[in-house]
């Protein structure tokens, strides 16, 4: 990584004795291993490697970018000139700039996000084969979607002239399965996986394909249900989505432009009492973590509910400056656009009841472990999907149902959600079980 960076400040120098005022530049070095198998035969083996590297340089308050994968003195050196002139001619951009020092990360902890064993791709094939084995020998499973099992590992390399360079590496190991029960018109699908950072952390795969299998299984002859409101509880697998619906309200370029349904709610009451979510970017090992952000500024944990209150927004240097705002420190890109605000590891802290007493008072509700389509406007809160999960009778989850969409407005289900106990970290984005009043369900 020493060589990396050095060709990034380099790159830098390079782009100001040519006219810049500023620059900063990113450059990531790829490799990834995946497998596909069906029914016992691979469909796909494939290994990839990339490098690419992106340029971004400011001539007074107008900035361009540029990336290449040619790493060559002469490609560099055009990329440089290829910079400065776009610079020259873009329209000016009062909100762009770096960092100013006082906001640079200066040292940051070894959050352990890289495992340094690179799997054989027999051991990827082995892992595969024995998920779906696991899977296809759940009584009721009739066929297989396949099992897929991955490796990969990212060097990113972070420098510019306000004096920050910093870089750091992230891997991942995945394991998913995926299968049908039943015959005819009447199969269902499910699957389950698991994402890691490092390949021992992984669940099983006799885990993952027994609980793939026994998904399907239960989904089998659902039934429709008509059309009424009722309390919709949210499997951990469907409730964190919820999460995703606030982080991309809470981003700074939405509130800017005004986009966001809850452009005008900081420092209000959006959830329940008692309700904390965390953006915690220091977790060890977890999938979001960053020792930095994409623009070199420091990082830290923030609480953004707070006993149901709104806290903060996301924000990059740009989105910050539109605001009137400092930085959280939530930028993240690529090496051919700008930076923009992303989460780190999202949770919603876990509540005091069990998912069985969440569930223990409703007569008539509707348990959802799957949500389709992405019927949710962001400017209004309103939210449609398509759903199917189990029925809940007199506190007791019961049949299956499909065909149906939970409907209702984000601002209402964010007052009316309570978590239960069953947390856990596993995704970078996680809830517990969630419980929400009031949503109607349509049906027949």
């Amino acid at each position: 990584m020493p060589e990396a960076l050095n060709l990034l400040e380099d790159l830098i120098r390079k782009a100001k004795a040519a006219g810049a005022d500023a620059a900063d530049a990113v450059l990531f070095d790829s490799a990834s291993l995946s497998l596909s198998q069906r029914l016992g035969k691979p469909e796909k083996l494939e290994r990839s490697e990339s490098g690419d590297l992106g340029l971004r340089v400011f001539v007074g308050q107008r900035q361009a970018i540029v990336s290449s994968t040619d790493r060559s003195a002469r490609a560099l050196e055009e990329l440089v000139e290829r910079a400065i002139a776009m610079a020259r001619v873009v329209p000016e951009d009062q909100y762009a700039g770096l960092a100013d020092p006082d906001q640079l990360a200066r040292d940051w902890p070894d959050l352990d996000t890289c495992d340094p064993e690179e799997p054989a791709a027999d051991a990827l094939i082995e892992q595969a084969r024995i998920a779906e084995e696991a899977a296809m020998a759940v009584p009721g499973v009739t066929n297989s979607e396949g099992a897929d099992a991955g490796w990969s590992r990212s060097v990113v390399c972070i420098a510019a002239s306000n004096g920050f360079a910093g870089s750091y590496s992230v891997s991942r190991r995945s394991l998913s399965a995926s299968v049908l029960a039943g015959t005819g018109t009447g199969m269902e699908r499910d699957y389950d996986f698991d994402s890691k950072v490092y390949g021992g952390d992984l669940r099983s795969p006799e885990a993952i394909g027994r609980e793939a299998g026994e998904r399907a299984v239960r989904r089998l002859n659902p039934r429709k249900v008509k059309t009424q409101r009722v309390p919709v509880v949210y499997d951990p697998r469907a409730s964190r989505g919820l999460l995703g619906h606030l982080t991309g309200a809470i981003s700074g370029p939405s509130v800017a432009r005004g986009t966001s349904f809850l452009k005008d709610r900081m420092g209000q009451r959006i959830f329940a009492e008692g309700i904390s979510i965390v953006d915690d970017p220091f977790v060890r090992r977890g999938l979001r973590s960053r020792p930095f952000d994409a623009e070199g500024v420091a990082v830290q944990k923030r609480t953004i509910i707070e006993d149901g209150v709104l806290t903060t927004w996301l924000l990059d240097l740009r989105s910050a400056r539109q605001l009137g705002l400092s930085t959280t420190g939530h930028a993240s890109r690529g090496t051919s656009g700008p930076p923009g605000p992303s989460p780190s590891n999202v949770y919603l802290a876990a509540g005091r009841r069990s998912r069985d007493e969440l569930i223990a008072d409703i007569d008539q509700g509707l348990y959802v472990v799957e949500l389709m389509g992405m019927g949710v406007n962001g400017v209004t809160g309103d939210y449609s999907r398509g759903a199917s999960g189990f029925w809940i009778e007199n506190g007791t989850i019961t049949h299956p149902v499909s065909e149906l969409t939970v409907a209702g407005n984000l601002k209402d289900m964010f007052l009316n959600m309570e978590p239960a106990s069953d947390l856990e970290l596993r995704f970078g984005m996680d809830a517990p079980t969630i419980r929400i009043e009031g949503m109607t369900i349509a049906g027949t």
